[in-house]
């Protein structure tokens, strides 16, 4: 790093430090939201704990691609914001720093960043979403192995039916058995067993083997025969697992955030005669919902410098809060703006790039006002308003505290 001149050192590691570390926290809490729904999603589906693993990692590259930009923004804001209230910033300005010139690591930072983005969001994170709905639809289907519910009955192909008491060992051992099993011709075996365990078959992976300890057979033969009774020691009784269907090809559905960056142009803005006028308008409103929130990364740290300098001798963080609203309101916004435009109503083109044209308006000034204009604000009324809110807060505080207190004593 010594070939940086030292003032750009300082300000990427003023950068780097809260960059990654907001970086980390938006990811963490965007996990940790997700993984509560799906643990209790596999919990209702029965199916093995580590496939929440799986889920999980697949959101990842969707989480990135929304926190690489927050992080960015705040990670520029935080480092100004320092700048600022230390009256570093002053002095730099009054030795003929301009912010131009203070933004040139920001700016190398966010190339480096748009490049990732741009990866994520137009080939990772689709592919990424097509094997998260594809996990999804094997655990639904049984595909992963959805184990039986202790205490339930569990309906196994419409032919049988099984309940077991209580489970051990992680389920490799199962206690109080009763199986229910009907063939075509009317006849039912009832089985009771003290305990058993699912082997796995290898000639045919279709089927497993329950195998039943110390148990009775009551075969039913239908009519007035009269049912016959087996004891055993040990019976194994084949299992024929449901078919399962096999999930569709990617890019197979109505989903166009599965589709690739070359497919949203195939289907968007090709010729063939085959594609579907809502799937092209789709993919249209998909290409541009996702090349918005890519380019609007390059204002990040414009709209970061405006709003991380607080006014004289002030240290109020309200910037902070305003650059979050604005970000995750602007994002919502795109969001609307891509599902009404692929309804047909509008024109992607327009619905999506009208909003990006008016934010980043509102950006440039607010740098202007703060780079150009001497002593401006880009939030100026705000931060008044918040900082006579303030005051009235403070001293309603204070009057609540004398009233409250005890009075003194009188001198004796």
């Amino acid at each position: 790093m010594n070939f940086l001149p030292a003032i750009d050192r300082y300000i990427l590691r003023l950068t780097i430090v809260p960059m990654i570390g907001v970086f980390v926290l938006a990811a963490s809490l965007l996990i940790l939201d997700k993984m509560l729904r799906l643990l209790d999603f596999v919990a209702v589906q029965g199916g093995p704990i580590g496939v929440v693993f799986k889920m999980l990692a697949t959101m990842m590259p969707e989480y990135a691609s929304l926190a690489i930009p927050l992080g960015l923004l705040l990670g520029v804001l935080m480092a100004f914001r320092k700048l600022a209230t230390s009256s570093e910033l002053d002095v730099m300005r009054a030795v003929g720093q301009g912010y131009g010139r203070l933004l040139r690591v920001p700016y190398a930072i966010a190339l480096v960043l748009v490049a990732v983005n741009v990866a994520l969001v137009f080939y990772v994170q689709p592919v990424s979403r097509y094997w998260y709905e594809r996990l999804e639809y094997e655990l639904k289907s049984g595909a992963l192995g959805a184990s039986i519910k202790v205490g339930e009955f569990t309906t196994l192909k419409d032919r049988m039916a099984l309940r077991i008491e209580r489970s051990e060992d992680d389920g490799r051992r199962l206690m109080g058995i009763f199986a229910r099993v009907a063939n075509d011709k009317g006849q039912v075996l009832s089985i009771s067993a003290r305990e058993g365990a699912f082997l796995a078959t290898t000639d045919n992976p279709d089927t497993i083997i329950l195998r039943l300890t110390d148990g009775t057979i009551i075969q039913d033969m239908g009519g007035k025969q009269t049912p016959r009774v087996l004891s055993f020691t040990r019976h194994d009784l084949p299992i024929d697992l449901p078919t399962v269907a096999k999930f569709r090809a990617r890019a197979g559905g109505e989903d166009t955030r599965e589709f690739i960056l070359p497919e949203l142009l195939r289907i968007g803005w090709g010729d063939a005669p085959s594609t579907d006028r809502v799937e092209r308008i789709g993919s249209q409103a998909s290409f541009n919902f996702r090349l918005v929130e890519v380019v609007m990364m390059f204002l990040m740290p414009l709209l970061a410098v405006a709003l991380a300098i607080p006014p004289k001798r002030s240290t109020s963080a309200l910037g902070v809060f305003v650059s979050i609203v604005m970000v995750v309101a602007y994002h919502k916004i795109n969001q609307y703006a891509e599902d009404y435009a692929s309804l047909g109503r509008v024109d992607p083109t327009l619905a999506l790039w009208l909003p990006f044209v008016l934010f980043a308006a509102l950006i440039l000034w607010m740098y202007w006002r703060v780079a150009y204009v001497p002593g401006g604000q880009a939030i100026g009324a705000l931060e008044a308003v918040f900082a006579k809110l303030g005051k009235r807060l403070r001293k309603l505080f204070r009057r609540r505290g004398v009233r409250g207190a005890p009075a003194l004593a009188p001198a004796e």
